[in-house]
């Protein structure tokens, strides 16, 4: 079967996402992009084994935005992009996850585009989905839920993100969280003070998907007590609801 692919244009940015860290769940447009790109501007959390699939002579720069490490300010990381591609480069710009679910994606695509640069969005798989999956968690089952909700653990300030707890608490069976781990003890007391059941099960991974990945089933009620005895790291995520209960029949698929 033969899958036609776009050109790679110099003097163009391809804004690419990288997946939740196993370099085998890339996309085959993703990694068709990586053969092709003459410079590659990537997050710190995109693995080697990914970076190590870019031709010899492509050049590697890391300008990723880590909490609590100095990083690139947003405004740099648009603003050598678009240096990049005035050189006349093919300027690849590989995020974890999908570049358009929390991935700044928007942010970084729209002024490069007033600079009449083209970019091309090429999706990837979300670390919401693939890493609750690799934890055993499906984060939608015909006999729990109709309705997720994915929810980042912080907004762009680092703080907590100015959600409307009831609603979301009442509305969704299932959530995901991004990013969590700086917050996890203000999420669990607005759901629980939402009306959350204190025994419904709590599921964190980090690194998912990765070989350093480790996960945590735990209550609602005691979460935070959990995972800080864990020493569970970021980066993570958190699903919350009645799917995690079938984490212990599934987990062993992955």
């Amino acid at each position: 079967m033969n899958i036609s692919f776009p050109e790679f244009q110099s003097g163009s940015v391809w804004m690419v996402g990288a997946g939740p860290g196993d370099a085998k769940l890339l996309t085959l447009y993703a990694y068709h992009a990586l053969q092709q790109a003459d410079v590659i501007v990537h997050d710190a959390l995109v693995s080697d084994d990914i970076l190590k699939l870019a031709p010899p002579d492509c050049v590697l720069e890391t300008m990723g935005k880590r909490g609590g490490v100095k990083s690139p300010k947003q405004q740099d990381i648009t603003d050598r992009l678009i240096e990049l591609a005035n050189e006349k480069k093919k300027v690849l710009r590989l995020k974890g996850g999908d570049p358009f679910v929390f991935g700044r994606g928007a942010e970084e695509a729209l002024p490069i585009l007033k600079e009449n640069i083209p970019v091309r969005i090429i999706p990837g798989i979300t670390a919401g989905i693939a890493g609750s999956a690799y934890a055993g968690v499906p984060v939608t089952d015909g006999a729990c839920n109709q309705v997720i909700s994915f929810v980042t653990g912080h907004d762009q300030s680092g703080k907590v993100p100015g959600v409307n707890w009831q609603a979301l608490a009442q509305s969704s069976p299932v959530i995901v969280f991004y990013m969590p781990m700086k917050h996890i003890d203000i999420i669990q007391t607005e759901l629980l003070k939402a009306g959350r059941d204190p025994k419904e099960k709590v599921c964190v991974v980090s690194n998912a998907t990765t070989d350093q990945q480790k996960h945590i089933i735990c209550d609602l009620e005691n979460c935070f007590i959990e995972i800080e005895k864990s020493d569970m790291k970021s980066p993570a995520i958190m699903i919350i609801g009645p799917t995690v209960d079938l984490a212990h029949q599934l987990a062993e698929c992955f």
